[in-house]
């Protein structure tokens, strides 16, 4: 298969892909921030053994008094004056003291009505906070980004205008965090899908997978610039291609196998992380293929300022 030939497909789809999520962040709300970005209150809480709570029940009976954005984590259990207590540790809107009360009670009412111990802990997380948090998380973006750039631009010193390789490496990463945000500003637009901190390490793993994966692929293309040096570069980029593909599929199929596990089968506090890994693993073994290279191809030919215009 001559994949320089259709690299102008290959944009096109890509594309077509991220288009709908930049009009959903730009047109639209855009992504649907969760407690960690805006604010809010944590607690600490605990109920005996057998009393039937658990996260399922303890998340409906949130969203049945009204805080649906709720999360809910188990924490294991613990041993108080012989006892056994499950643990859970519950994120909420901005609460006072009376409404904190009020959800307790009704926590209490369905799962231990006579117990009084049951908050371990009561915090508020500010808005300023929230704000913070964001700011270090682009940093750190940011920082992953420059770092991936210059390594990959000193990684391929050996052969001729390194710098393009270090940028369509920058490109690949940023084609894939385009479509992963971009689908979970759809997804927060129709079904309130919120973003946190577990998508924003999401988010910084996908970049180290797309990054992982297109590394694989500009090896080959170094390896054979070096060992064939008559060739044309679009004969070499597609014979490197060949090359990896069987080895980018099958990692990628055998990562998607052991995600989709996890998500059949783990708990739902990781959800939204694996929903994040398994759009950004697709997208990485796209964009190795079909966009990184082909911004080298672009390059070498001159031919993306023309691919632009058209």
């Amino acid at each position: 298969m001559n994949f320089s030939e259709r690299r102008p497909w290959f944009f096109l789809i890509s594309l077509l892909i991220i288009l709908p999520g930049i009009v959903f962040l730009i047109l639209a709300p855009g992504l649907n921030p969760g407690i960690d970005f805006t604010g809010g209150s944590s607690l600490t809480i605990q109920f005996p053994e057998g009393s039937g709570a658990n996260q399922k029940a303890i998340r409906e009976k949130l969203q049945a008094i009204g805080y649906p954005e709720s999360t809910v984590q188990n924490l294991g259990n613990s041993t108080i004056d012989e006892e056994r207590y499950d643990l859970f540790f519950l994120r909420t809107k901005t609460l006072d003291e009376t409404k904190k009360d009020i959800l307790v009670t009704n926590l209490n009412n369905q799962f231990s009505p006579e117990q009084t111990n049951t908050v371990l802990s009561f915090d508020l997380v500010s808005a300023v906070v929230a704000q913070e948090t964001v700011i270090s998380a682009c940093w750190a973006v940011l920082a992953a980004t420059l770092g991936i750039f210059f390594y990959v631009w000193w990684a391929f010193r050996k052969v001729p205008r390194p710098i393009r390789y270090g940028l369509a490496a920058i490109v690949a990463l940023l084609h894939d965090t385009l479509i992963v945000v971009g689908i979970f500003a759809i997804l927060g637009y129709f079904l309130g899908t919120e973003v946190n901190t577990m998508f924003l390490i999401a988010l910084l793993t996908v970049i180290g997978y797309s990054v992982n994966d297109t590394i694989v692929v500009f090896d080959r293309i170094r390896e054979n610039v070096l060992t064939y040096t008559n060739r044309p570069f679009p004969e070499v980029v597609n014979l490197s291609i060949s090359e990896t593909m069987g080895r980018s599929l099958n990692t990628s199929f055998t990562l998607l196998v052991t995600l989709l596990a996890l998500l059949l089968f783990g708990g739902t506090t990781i959800r939204e992380f694996l929903y994040v890994l398994i759009i950004g693993v697709i997208a990485g073994t796209y964009s190795s293929i079909a966009i990184a290279t082909q911004v080298l191809v672009s390059w070498d030919q001159k031919t993306i300022g023309k691919l632009i215009s058209s």
